[in-house]
């Protein structure tokens, strides 16, 4: 019977799942954050039948270098799923990969959403993760667990805002008392400013790049607010003549390459402090706002916000992390959240 027992607690072991854009983190209760992959799956198609070649960091190395039956996707766009049947045989993946047998992976799961999600965008992530093998499934918007993640007082009397920059969506939430005062979600984020360097490289430079050489760009030498004069040699193809070509990026291309859709978070935020009650907003002045998600990492991006908002701007302690460990912590602790999520 020992066991039995034992063998039931290790492999059935809830789970927090932060089901990104980008990426994928899954929280194991009493372990902490187990897997940070990629949310890309390779489809291979053979004599018309498809199936998963791979899932994660495996599938990203495919994408854009696949041949023509093979085809690394990703099947969630603006942090919601595009691609149910996908989306159910990676979140399998994940689960199984976690839990190492698949016999006992049947865990209670706890997945984030974003706050402008629809009823049936929501449906579709639960009926995902109960067809991958979860026993129960329990939701919880980006923007709260992104602030308990970050360590947000946001149970108290007082206001607490915070910006997550993730992938598909930009979460933006003022809260207080345990609840969300205002919320509002930005289909414009991080793939939005890959998207971005891809096309100022092609009007400025004439050079096609990919998806991850932008996303390298970004990561390299991007930045809100030029403040160097860092340099990066960029290879693509050069459109006119269609052979390869090598060009010289400074940090001054980024900032205007990324300035229309940082301007577009921006205006979020904007329309947050606006309608924002002003007993909370008196709070703002003193606490500030803090900036979660990848896209918290992009160079000079909290000065350009205290710029342009006069608050302070603090990036949390592990932006990457943030949204999962918040996700962990309401799963931990139930009863202090079970406010905050939905059946």
């Amino acid at each position: 019977m020992f066991g039995l027992k034992k063998i039931s607690q290790v492999w059935s072991t809830d789970m927090a799942i932060d089901l990104g854009t980008a990426n994928t983190l899954v929280f194991v209760k009493g372990q902490g954050i187990v897997l940070n992959e990629p949310s890309v799956v390779a489809i291979i198609e053979d004599k018309g039948k498809k199936s998963v070649l791979a899932v994660g960091d495996e599938a990203k190395t495919m994408l854009g270098r696949t041949p023509g039956n093979i085809s690394a996707v990703r099947p969630l766009r603006d942090g919601v799923i595009a691609d149910f049947v996908v989306t159910e045989e990676m979140i399998k993946h994940f689960i199984k990969k976690v839990h190492k047998r698949k016999a006992f992976a049947n865990p209670r799961i706890l997945i984030c959403v974003p706050t402008g999600s629809t009823p049936v965008e929501r449906k579709a992530i639960q009926d995902s993760a109960l067809a991958a093998g979860a026993r129960k499934v329990n939701l919880i918007e980006e923007p709260i667990a992104a602030a308990i993640g970050a360590g947000l007082p946001i149970s108290d009397a007082t206001g607490s805002m915070v910006v997550d920059i993730g992938g598909g969506t930009t979460e933006i939430a003022v809260m207080s008392l345990g609840g969300v005062v205002y919320a509002n979600s930005l289909r414009i984020a991080g793939d939005a400013m890959d998207a971005a360097i891809i096309s100022y490289m092609r009007k400025t430079f004439n050079l096609l790049v990919g998806e991850a050489s932008a996303e390298k760009i970004k990561k390299e030498i991007g930045t809100a607010v030029p403040t160097s004069g860092n340099t990066y040699l960029m290879k693509g193809r050069d459109i006119r003549s269609g052979t390869p070509k090598e060009i010289s990026l400074k940090e001054e291309d980024t900032a205007e390459a990324l300035k229309p859709v940082l301007n577009q978070i921006l205006g979020g935020i904007k329309d947050a402090l606006e309608k924002t009650p002003p007993e909370l907003s008196a709070d703002l002045v003193d606490m500030g706002l803090v900036l979660t998600g990848g896209g918290a990492l992009l160079k000079n991006i909290d000065k350009l916000i205290s710029k342009e908002t006069g608050l302070p701007v603090i990036i949390a302690e592990d932006p990457l992390s943030c949204v999962a460990i918040g996700t962990g912590k309401a799963l931990d602790q139930e009863e202090t959240f079970s406010a905050m999520l939905v059946s």
